[in-house]
């Protein structure tokens, strides 16, 4: 028979195609793959950019599956028709003439542009408005570990109208005002909701449009970037007149419901076998007056994972015991103990550890899971990780890891950071914004990692949490810090990681 060739696939996707018409789908809304401008938030480290390239071909390969089917299936319609009007001898001619469907644009983040707040997204806004602004309906962007059902995605934007300003996403909403977001909402901070970047998020066209005439009319604020989904959301909301987020229930991270159409999987990276423990030096900062409060909080937590850790100081005391640095401690910035610190360790006696972790003396951390993340990172290359910040990248400004939640360096790194001359302009200057200056200067870009935190467990979203195997905590501040690190960060829960470490990463993207 004529039709015989009809796949199971194909006579399945035009079952979902008539139940859609049956359910009044309106066919402006009926945007097809090339309409979505997908943006995967990439890096530039070599890691990560390898990740994101293949969570791209993932995309291209399902959009080529399903424009396959969809091909099939608008020959199908052009048989039946050929056939009705008794044209069969022109049937292969029509045939030439239905084209395949366009695949979608896949972009990667670092590669768009060698501007230095790219990542903070709205700086590239007015690139997509005038590439994309006639030519597609959604720009869908996504972290590189965030899974896609391109299929079911195609669905699920077709119930919102295209033309109207949309922001799209899976809400988070803060429990308490928290420092991280400058205590904003402090009546109620459950009221505003903002994105959960690795379930995914989707703006529309015209919200790109209008947002693009925003940023030529006014500048964005040269200031600090701190939650960047955060400072999106509360940016494009503009006080009331823009449109708040729009939670969808089938932007997922969990993946457990058959709904979902995006998943993200929580799990440590682990590319062979664990950095071994001889191979990072921890550098614990601290002084004098916290020696009594703090220290004994980190031999009696984390302290013990470590196989090289020194604790650097403003007085030498033997039982702990301290280095003292011969730089005078000071109540803010530390930016010359820290420098004092990278010449240690790249001209004293440790001359084949790789990598380099300073933390503050009330930072929590899992060494552990350190070993593992740093199993995907080469340390001959110049690595700068932990969680980023930014500081006026809207004017230019530059990124930097904030020091709290610990601050790693690779020995190329400490290398070319000292062998540039780039110093503290003073003793008590904010260490990791300095270092993010000297780095930026050398075109060595700090590497996102959100499983470091610079602040407590309890001034983050519990279902933002709930998707990781966080690395570190920081401050004791109105927390019991033992209970937060046996809770977070003890290696009882390392089993449990490293299983989803082998069941995540070894999936096929």
């Amino acid at each position: 028979p004529a039709f015989a060739f009809v796949s199971e696939d194909i006579k399945k996707e035009l079952k979902q195609s008539k139940n859609l018409e049956e359910n009044g789908m309106s066919r402006k809304n009926d945007i097809d793959l090339k309409g979505i401008v997908f943006v995967i938030q990439s890096q530039s480290n070599s890691f990560h950019a390898e990740r994101a390239e293949q969570l791209r071909q993932s995309i291209l390969k399902q959009a080529a599956n399903l424009t396959q089917i969809e091909e099939e299936v608008r020959k199908i319609d052009y048989l039946k028709r050929c056939m009705k009007s008794q044209v069969e001898g022109k049937l292969m001619e029509k045939l030439v003439r239905v084209g395949a469907m366009e695949l979608p644009r896949v972009l990667l983040l670092h590669q768009l542009s060698e501007q230095e707040g790219a990542w903070t997204i709205l700086p590239l806004l007015p690139h997509f408005s005038v590439t994309y602004g006639r030519n597609a309906s959604w720009i869908f962007f996504c972290e590189e570990e965030t899974r896609i059902r391109i299929p079911e995605l195609l669905e699920t934007l077709r119930r919102y109208i295209p033309s109207k300003e949309w922001f799209l996403g899976k809400a988070l909403h803060d429990e308490e005002s928290t420092i991280i977001h400058h205590y904003a909402f402090s009546e109620n901070p459950t009221i505003f909701k903002y994105p959960d970047f690795a379930a995914g998020w989707a703006l529309s066209i015209p919200l790109v449009n209008k947002l693009t005439k925003r940023l030529k009319s006014e500048s964005l604020k040269s200031d600090f970037t701190i939650d960047l989904k955060h400072e999106i959301a509360l940016y494009i909301w503009d006080n009331g007149d823009g449109p708040p987020l729009t939670p969808v229930p089938e932007f997922c991270t969990d993946g457990v419901d058959s709904h979902c159409v995006t998943m993200f999987h929580s799990f440590l990276p682990l590319c062979g076998k664990p950095v071994k423990k001889e191979d990072i030096f921890v550098a614990v900062k601290t002084c004098k007056k916290f020696h009594v409060d703090r220290i004994p909080i980190v031999k009696q937590t984390w302290a013990g994972q470590a196989s090289l850790i020194e604790f650097f100081s403003d007085h030498a005391e033997s039982s702990i015991p301290t280095v003292d640095l011969g730089i005078p401690n000071t109540d803010r910035g530390h930016c010359g103990k820290t420098f004092a610190i990278l010449e240690r360790f790249l001209s004293h006696s440790h001359d084949q550890t790789a990598w380099l972790v300073i933390v503050d003396d009330d930072t929590l951390i899992s060494i552990p899971r350190l070993r593992h993340l740093l199993s995907c990172y080469d340390s001959s290359e110049p690595v700068f990780l932990g969680e980023r910040y930014g500081y006026g990248l809207g004017t230019g400004g530059y990124s930097y890891v904030t020091g709290g939640g610990g601050m790693v360096f690779s020995r190329e790194a400490v290398r070319r950071l000292l062998a540039s001359k780039c110093h503290c302009y003073s003793h008590d200057a904010p260490d990791d914004m300095v270092l993010g200056m000297c780095f930026s200067g050398l075109g060595i870009p700090a590497t996102h990692s959100p499983l470091f935190h610079q602040a407590r467990p309890m001034d983050y979203p519990k279902d933002y949490l709930s998707h990781q195997v966080p690395i570190s905590f920081h401050k004791h501040w109105n927390i019991d810090p033992v209970k937060v690190y046996f809770t977070w960060l003890a290696p009882s829960e390392e089993d449990k990681a490293r299983q989803e470490t082998q069941k995540g990463f070894k999936e096929e993207l």
